[in-house]
């Protein structure tokens, strides 16, 4: 009996209790939906959490916050960025000074006293992905770029109304700056103390390019970027390292260095496979590092961990409504006594009669599946549709943008169908091989 013809006989089969066999696929499918349904939710809370880190920094950046110098913490200098710049897959290594006073910039009638002067290395910088939404890098020393939102921080002068300042943190619309900040002069204000009495020294410095809109509402970048001849003026003015104030007569410990020493160093891998390599390396030469991917690899295993135990108890769903299947073919096995006698009595190998009810029990699996997959995915775009607004308005609060309850990936389907594959089988291989023990004049007469 050829495969085909086994096929079209279960069909026939199949087709003489529409009903019993309708209600064992819609059994086999609701547990197939409650697996992938139960499931989804570790994948969609992982996904939401992971994405949610992952989009406020870059997957291939690795900060090193030092190095460890014989149980003695070493600071980062040019000597170390060269090192670190050799390193295999290293695509590029940002370092940042940052000046160690609030300096105040003011240009015509407006003034920012919030912003953080940064001195960097902009090839660098641009290898890491640096971009301008106007303008172009600095090309002479009085030359800098700023933030982004750096004109949204600049305020009238002598003027402090109520609503000067909005929700956000910067000025409001109708008390900024209007013009644009390209090619304009702005003066640079740092003080030092002498002798209990502050000077201030004014630099002016001309804007050249503003930086990239960081994308994000609640990021604010008003960085200045000063060349570091500007900031060697700066230290010659104060006599400390980077531009620090006194605070009282000595400056002994504050004297600057022989040395560039960086306060921000971040190392950029050619891609997130690479980072796990570099990562190993900066250990091995005692840096003191952290990457988002660690983080991310602690996270994965707490949701793996998480996902295994849901899709166990999903299972046990499909196990019950095996029951039914196991139910199914017994029945089956005793109404068609009779067929399988005249398949005996005509020669039909028992492994073929097995075969056959087995095909049937994996047409139930596949269809209960299919349907139950389905509905899943159906379940999955409802709870994400309409979950969100319902939890905000019941703790009247907003819930993240990107948050997703349920996550239905690719392998989540094919998970459950061959789970469900399997269970069937086991449910149906007892009927099948009660079948091929029937006696034949037995079942010529109709009784088992």
């Amino acid at each position: 009996m050829r495969i085909k013809d086994q096929l079209r006989f279960v069909r026939q089969n199949m087709k003489k209790n529409k009903t019993r066999i309708f209600m064992t696929v819609l059994a086999t499918a609701i547990g197939c939906a409650f697996l992938i349904v139960l499931a989804s939710i570790g994948f969609g809370l992982q996904e939401s959490i992971v994405k949610e880190i992952t989009e406020d920094r870059a997957v291939t950046e690795i900060e090193v916050h030092g190095k460890n110098n014989d149980d003695d913490y070493q600071p980062i200098t040019d000597k170390e960025v060269s090192e670190l710049e050799g390193i295999k897959n290293v695509k590029a290594v940002t370092r940042h000074q940052n000046l160690q006073q609030g300096a105040s910039y003011t240009i015509s009638q407006y003034q920012s006293g919030g912003a953080q002067t940064v001195v960097t290395d902009f090839p660098s910088e641009v290898r890491s992905g640096f971009k301008l939404s106007d303008g172009r890098l600095p090309k002479k020393e009085n030359e800098i770029i700023v933030g982004y939102d750096f004109v949204n921080g600049l305020e009238p002068v002598g003027t402090k109304p109520d609503d000067l300042y909005g929700k956000d943190g910067a000025v409001n619309q109708k008390y900024r700056y209007k013009e644009n900040l390209i090619g304009k002069t702005i003066q640079m204000k740092v003080v030092q103390n002498e002798n209990g009495k502050e000077e201030e020294k004014v630099i002016p410095l001309t804007v050249v390019g503003i930086g990239q809109d960081p994308g994000k509402k609640w990021v604010m970048n008003q960085n200045v970027f000063i060349s570091s001849q500007v900031l060697s003026q700066i230290e010659q003015f104060t006599g400390t390292e980077k531009g620090a104030v006194r605070s009282g007569d000595s400056a002994e410990d504050l004297s600057p260095q022989d040395q560039n020493t960086y306060d921000e160093i971040k190392v950029y891998a050619d891609n997130v496979e690479d980072v796990n390599g570099i990562v190993d390396q900066l250990d091995k030469k005692q840096y003191l590092s952290y990457s988002i991917v660690s983080e991310l690899k602690q996270i994965n295993m707490v949701f793996n961990v998480l996902k295994v135990g849901l899709i166990l108890v999903g299972t046990i769903a499909i196990v019950i409504a095996s029951i039914g299947i196991y139910n199914t073919m017994t029945m089956a096995v005793t109404e068609r006594s009779p067929d399988i006698g005249i398949m005996k009595a005509i020669g039909a190998n028992p492994k073929t009669i097995k075969r056959i009810f087995l095909l049937e029990s994996s047409y139930i699996a596949i269809m209960g599946a299919i349907v139950g997959t389905v509905v899943a995915y159906i379940v999955s775009f409802g709870v994400n549709l309409a979950l969100p607004p319902i939890l905000a308005k019941v703790f009247n609060q907003d819930l993240p943008a990107n948050l997703m309850f349920s996550y239905i990936p690719w392998i989540l389907p094919i998970i459950c169908i061959a789970i469900c594959f399997l269970v069937t089988i086991a449910s149906g291989m007892r009927p099948a091989t009660r079948a091929t023990k029937v006696d034949v004049l037995k079942a010529l007469r109709r009784e088992v």
